[in-house]
């Protein structure tokens, strides 16, 4: 092309503009449409034709008051070019439009922003998730590690009250545990069978106000109104709950001023007590409290204390049925093991052990009475087992050794042999090894009185004699079997001297047999710790005995019977204690 040929400039420009892939329009003074290429009036939705010449405002009145509008006469005023973001109804479209100001009149470039912007919001959306998400991961790791703290808590208040039987001791393991997982400072209350309430468990988690929470611990039962939480509780078996707690509520709860006084110092801001309830019994309470710092206890404390208090309430019950069933044992080994005799210048003393922790009493038996000749018979015995039928049994086998010896002189093979039969012929389910000693009194062959032993045993330990200089002797004799089998052959007597100063040991099995150890190697201890210490009084002998022969966890029952043969003719001594006899023996 020739320069001949060359389009005028402004046509030029005009051909540039009009194939611009970018919308542009000019409106002119009255804000009519001067120009608008093709590519504005596509966007629009409009011809070119539609639009030049005519009033922007009627064409878009939707824009009228918007910020499209605002930005058109912000730089119309101010010549200033300027520019706008924002979402066009009509066409459902987002635009950014770019305005200044020329001689031609104002110039506004525009471009459909809608994909941008959605692919921005959807990016943004996608970051406002991933925090929520992240906000919402901790807050469940937050929940999930109170979670497992209040978890951890409920095993370990299982394992802690389980392990006692002793209802104090148990409920200051629960405040202990509960404080501070579930709150500041805790009060348990239990209720003893008397009606007497007794605030027992008492722990705070700040160790300057331990004091005075026992100040207030102390004065709180005789000060609590009857609509004080704790009582409440006690009544109705339901939790109480005061979240925000008014000095309006603390005088309702308490009723002198001194109780008042002691409990302002500890601050308490939030209150929640719950009844311990077990089998349909309401035997106590705990109060949590929480100070200002804290505030109310959360749905999640409220939720764990509520669980603690079934599993407390179970244990507590449990440790009170197992503290009558031991005052129940107790009282029938009071019962089966009666205290021995105590007759001229012999000296007795017995101890017993039980095998099964929480029940005293098991399946061995000692006894020691005078026949109606004034002859001291003595009998220690094992019934097979270590529980509380073995102690039944051994009632029946202990009764029926008494009654057949005290009515029949005879020796201690005969009185071995009648209970055997009687045993089975009663149908006593009971198999029991015994030993029956009889102490004589008769005369040396220079017509001096003297002592002696004769003894049957049925399956039983040999007795140790230890004698005055320290020697320990075995005293043997033909062993029979243990009675309630029916045995039919013989039982034969043993007979040995009781020299003044001995000591007789009669015992059962418990005593010195131990696993993994020879039976043997287990009696020779026995006299070994009997040699040693022949010079101790009798009561303290037996204790070294046990203490020296049994380890912490007995395997065994252990009964003991010793008897120390003071000298006759002479007064009783001292050390030995009173003497003790039936009040009547009836005449041979």
């Amino acid at each position: 092309m020739t320069s001949d040929d060359a389009a005028p400039p402004g046509d030029l420009l005009v051909q540039a503009v009009e194939g611009m892939e970018r919308p542009l329009f000019v409106l002119d003074d009255a804000w009519r449409f001067r120009y608008i290429n093709p590519a504005g009036a596509r966007v629009l939705g409009r011809t070119v034709e539609g639009l030049v010449g005519r009033h922007v405002w009627t064409e878009f009145p939707e824009a009228v008051g918007g910020p499209f509008e605002q930005l058109y006469r912000s730089v119309r005023e101010t010549g200033t070019s300027d520019g706008v973001e924002a979402w066009f109804g009509p066409l459902s479209t987002w635009f950014r439009a770019d305005a200044f100001l020329t001689d031609a009149g104002l110039v506004v470039t525009y471009d459909d922003v809608t994909e941008r912007r959605r692919a921005d919001e959807e990016r943004a959306d996608a970051v406002a998730a991933r925090e929520a998400a992240a906000v919402e991961l901790a807050r469940a790791a937050a929940e999930a590690e109170v979670a497992g703290r209040h978890l951890m808590l409920l095993g370990d208040i299982n394992l802690a009250m389980t392990s006692t039987l002793d209802v104090d001791e148990a409920v200051q393991r629960f405040a202990d545990l509960v404080v501070p997982v579930l709150t500041d400072w805790c009060l348990v209350s239990v209720v003893d069978p008397d009606g007497t309430r007794r605030d027992v468990g008492r722990a705070h988690s700040d160790p300057a106000m331990v004091a005075a929470m026992h100040r207030y611990a102390d004065a709180r039962v005789a000060s609590n109104r009857s609509t004080a939480p704790v009582p409440t509780a006690l009544r109705s078996g339901q939790p109480v709950v005061i979240g925000e707690l008014t000095d309006e509520h603390i005088r309702t709860m308490v009723a002198d001023e001194a109780s008042r006084l002691a409990l302002e110092p500890l601050g308490p801001a939030a209150v929640a007590t719950f009844p311990l309830v077990a089998r349909g019994e309401v035997f106590g309470a705990f109060t949590l409290v929480n100070g200002a710092q804290r505030g109310a206890h959360t749905e999640a404390e409220l939720r764990a204390a509520e669980i603690a208090s079934r599993r407390a309430a179970l244990a507590l019950d449990n440790a009170r049925l197992s503290a009558a069933a031991q005052r129940v044992a107790e009282r029938l080994q009071l019962t089966l093991l009666s205290p021995p005799v105590q007759p001229d210048q012999l000296e007795l003393a017995v101890r017993y052990r039980p095998a099964t922790q929480g029940v005293a009493i098991g399946g061995d038996w000692y006894d020691a009475f005078l026949q109606p000749d004034g002859d001291t018979v003595l009998v220690i015995g094992d019934v097979m087992g270590h529980d509380i039928e073995a102690a039944a049994a051994m009632g029946q086998i202990k009764t029926l050794v008494r009654g057949i010896a005290y009515d029949r002189l005879e020796e201690p093979g005969g009185v071995l042999r009648r209970v055997d039969h009687a045993l089975v012929g009663l149908e006593v389910p009971a198999m029991a090894t015994a030993l029956v000693a009889r102490v004589e009194l008769g005369v040396d062959p220079d017509g001096t009185p003297a002592r002696r032993l004769r003894w049957a045993t049925a399956g039983h330990p040999d007795p140790l004699l230890l004698l005055a200089d320290g020697s320990v002797v075995d005293l043997e004799a033909p062993v029979g079997p243990p009675v309630g089998i029916g045995w039919l052959g013989p039982r034969t007597d043993g007979l040995a001297a009781l020299p003044e100063g001995s000591t007789l040991l009669l015992f059962t099995d418990g005593l010195f047999e131990r696993r993994g150890v020879l039976l043997d190697e287990g009696r020779e201890r026995l006299r070994e710790l009997l040699a040693a210490r022949a010079e101790l009084p009798l009561d303290e002998l037996c204790d070294l005995l046990l203490t020296g022969m049994l380890g912490p966890d007995v395997e065994d029952d252990v009964a003991l019977l010793a008897v120390r043969a003071h000298p006759l003719g002479s007064e009783r001594p001292v050390d030995a204690g009173p003497e003790v006899l039936p009040p009547a023996l009836p005449l041979p």
